[in-house]
């Protein structure tokens, strides 16, 4: 039969009877150093549990075959009209994608950098079916349509006429040339109908950009020819100088010329001279606004395949021509960055992350490549490095997250053709693979009972103990080395 004195028997932890024991000045200092040494490791401990640790591998890059990468840019042209700035994207598989515009946005900027205006939305611009037509006739016979403008009677005409067109040209251009016999015709048959002494609604001019390379640069004239419609009442020269006027982009024979100008007289009444605002319909497809500045800021993004490529901004257009030596492809580059955009609980585990982890820096972003001559391109050379990074917290796409970093050489040349600002870019067929060690709070709470009980143990027994001649100070020893062998262990 089991009595209660046999289960006694198998007590482990048995009672001293209080009048053995005795609380003396050397134990209280035992114990101070007993729980100072507890609270010390404790610390440790906890400290080891919380800090985040990783390990990171490099292994073969594992893209699929057809995978695309996103490029985020916003770079701002100091000296690149939005009226023709372009985004093409090309790559060594042969796609060439020009003057994309779906995914890019395009604003207006001040010398300062400062917005000058809403966003400038080109619209499609209608394929030209005529670009000019060769007259029978010699220029004596055609004789002079359209009012020779400089700088010092331009402003003259564009108060005197209700509508003012302008033709700004270079000798040099092919486009100007076919041009030029459509717009005279069209221009004489306009000072027939409507006479320009009698009848000042409208106006057919023309600006040779070479002699009057200030006049141009003012109405920021980039491409050759650009035909301007400047409204009486409505080109009022704004802060910075800015212009409200509107871009022909219509057809250039001269039947068409005469049929878009016919357009704008028509919903003016001939006793008035201001015209606001063009409310027909007819030649709306063919004109759109004119850029109010010379400086533009290009923003957006693109997808490119995961293989060697290049994305170009430039001065492009398939109807006019650009004078090389007057480009200039200056820009201050505020963001460009490879891969696609983390929500805000992404951002939040990677910056958790990101401070242990040597992570590189986006290059290029914040820096300005300024140039005080034209005619000079500038290329970025970059080179892309994917780390994946995989967290212990969360599962699935919650806790795996895709990084791209890249280095960056830029350089600065002079060239023959129209500038362009390049960045040619490579990814590395190597990836790195950044995993965190996840850590067991069991592990921990076993660490943290073994410092706890051994402390406490050990000083026990050097208070048991210390009465004995000898046996008092080894085990003091012993409790002073605890530390020492506990850090040993985890080191």
């Amino acid at each position: 039969m089991i009595t209660g004195s046999k289960i006694k028997s198998l007590d482990f932890y048995r009672k001293i009877p209080r009048d053995l024991t005795e609380a003396t000045l050397s134990g209280a200092g035992l114990s101070i150093v007993a729980a100072l040494s507890m609270i010390f490791l404790f610390g440790m401990e906890l400290n080891n549990y919380l800090t985040v640790s990783t390990t990171t591998n490099v292994v073969v890059d594992r893209s699929q075959d057809g995978d695309h990468l996103r490029i985020d840019f916003n770079i701002s042209f100091l000296a690149l009209s939005c009226e023709f700035a372009s985004v093409d994207v090309s790559d060594v598989l042969g796609m060439n994608r020009l003057n994309i515009t779906k995914t890019v946005r395009k604003f207006p900027i001040s010398p300062d950098m400062k917005l000058a205006g809403p966003e400038f939305h080109p619209g499609p611009i209608p394929g030209l079916s005529n670009h000019g037509e060769q007259e029978n006739e010699s220029d004596d016979e055609l004789g002079e349509g359209a009012v020779n403008m400089n700088a010092k009677n331009f402003d003259k005409y564009a108060h005197e006429y209700t509508i003012l067109v302008v033709n700004f040209f270079a000798p040099w251009c092919a486009w100007s040339n076919r041009l030029k016999p459509s717009w005279e015709k069209a221009s004489k048959i306009m000072r027939e109908r409507y006479h320009p002494e009698l009848d000042k609604r409208i106006l057919l001019g023309k600006v040779d950009c070479t002699q009057e390379p200030d006049l141009c640069r003012r109405h920021h004239i980039q491409g050759y020819p650009s035909i301007r419609i400047f409204r009486k009442g409505n080109d009022v020269r704004e802060s910075h100088g800015h212009h409200e006027h509107e871009s022909y982009y219509g057809d250039r024979d001269s039947d068409s010329l005469v049929t878009a100008m016919e357009a704008l007289v028509t919903t003016i009444p001939s006793e008035t001279h201001l015209a606001l605002e063009d409310k027909s319909g007819t030649a709306n497809a063919t004109k759109r606004p004119a850029p109010k500045t010379g400086a533009c800021r290009i923003e957006g993004f693109v997808r490119v395949k995961k293989v060697p490529g290049n994305l170009i901004i430039s001065a492009h257009s398939g109807s006019h021509s650009f004078d090389a030596t007057t480009m200039n492809m200056s820009h201050v580059i505020s963001l460009f960055t490879f891969g696609k955009r983390l929500s805000w609980k992404m951002l939040k585990e990677v910056n958790r992350l990101t401070p242990y982890l040597t992570v590189g820096t986006d290059r290029l972003t914040g820096k300005p490549y300024i140039t005080d001559h034209e005619n000079v391109t500038i290329d970025h050379y970059l080179q892309v490095v994917k780390t994946e990074l995989l967290s212990s917290k969360g599962g699935g796409s919650e806790g795996f997250f895709e990084q791209y970093d890249y280095t960056a050489h830029s350089s600065m040349m002079q060239t023959a053709d129209v500038p362009v600002a390049k960045f040619h870019f490579e990814l590395s067929p190597m990836q790195v693979v950044v995993t965190e060690n996840s850590k067991s709070f069991s592990h921990f709470i076993t660490n943290v009972c073994a410092i706890i009980g051994g402390v406490f143990t050990f000083g026990w027994d050097i208070n048991v103990h210390r009465g004995v001649p000898g046996v008092g100070k080894i085990k003091v020893l012993q409790v002073l080395l605890i530390p020492c062998s506990i850090i040993q262990c985890k080191c």
